[in-house]
């Protein structure tokens, strides 16, 4: 039996205990392999480039650079491969983890995550897949949003580029709806669903379902 490829993870966190723990932690998965951990922002892109890790872990708050605006220089650099982010926050409901997955995200975890979901996170992540489940992903806009009204988008609609039926997948991305349900819901295959989804994220210049589903609900809240 071919054992499964080893995903190389970096850790960003400017606590040292919440470094540690996460090695020893993660240490047991025998697929992942902690490559190096580093304490703030700003020394996240020289990590990457000599480390060349699959899975970042990103703390959200750090003394000198935040974890969102080293998510902007990772993705800005012009890196041959940009990993995926996972940001690390203590509340759910926090915006800033909004504005991290706007950034290009692939996902969030809570601190306190037990050990086997993280490492599943990590898997999922290194897949090329989004780590945030629907439940949420819509409680998280539902925070975002609550008590405001709806925000007017001037000129054209952001999902103006798409077809129909990829607006109607966008929008169904966008109530947390998984590809089996927006299946389900649609009358499409599996595989239709996931190749509308690959065309909306290409046309629009986006990198997962979660920018996806908040560029959706955006589009949506303003009457588009």
């Amino acid at each position: 039996m071919i054992p499964a490829p080893v995903i190389r993870v970096l850790v960003v966190d400017d606590d040292p205990l919440v470094r540690g723990g996460l090695r020893l932690m993660l240490g047991g998965a025998p697929d992942l392999e902690i490559v190096g951990d580093v304490a703030d922002g700003d020394e996240v892109l020289e990590a990457v480039r000599r480390l060349e890790p699959e899975v970042v872990l990103m703390d959200v708050r750090m003394t000198r650079v935040d974890g969102i605006s080293a998510i902007r220089t990772l993705r800005s650099e012009g890196l041959t491969r940009v990993p995926a982010v996972i940001v690390l926050t203590t509340f759910r409901t926090d915006a800033t983890v909004l504005e991290a997955l706007r950034a290009g995200a692939a996902g969030f975890l809570l601190k306190h995550t037990p050990p086997a979901e993280i490492v599943a996170a990590i898997r999922t992540a290194a897949s090329g897949q989004p780590t945030v489940s629907g439940d949420v992903l819509r409680q998280l806009i539902d925070h975002v949003t609550a008590g405001e009204a709806p925000a007017r988008i001037d000129g054209p609609d952001p999902l103006s580029p798409l077809t129909d039926r990829e607006r109607e997948v966008a929008l169904a991305v966008a109530e947390g709806l998984g590809n089996a349900e927006i299946a389900g819901r649609l009358f499409l295959s599996h595989g239709s669903v996931k190749a509308h989804i690959s065309s909306a994220l290409a046309k629009l210049g986006l990198d997962n379902r979660i920018q996806l589903a908040i560029l959706a609900h955006e589009s949506r809240s303003a009457g588009r």
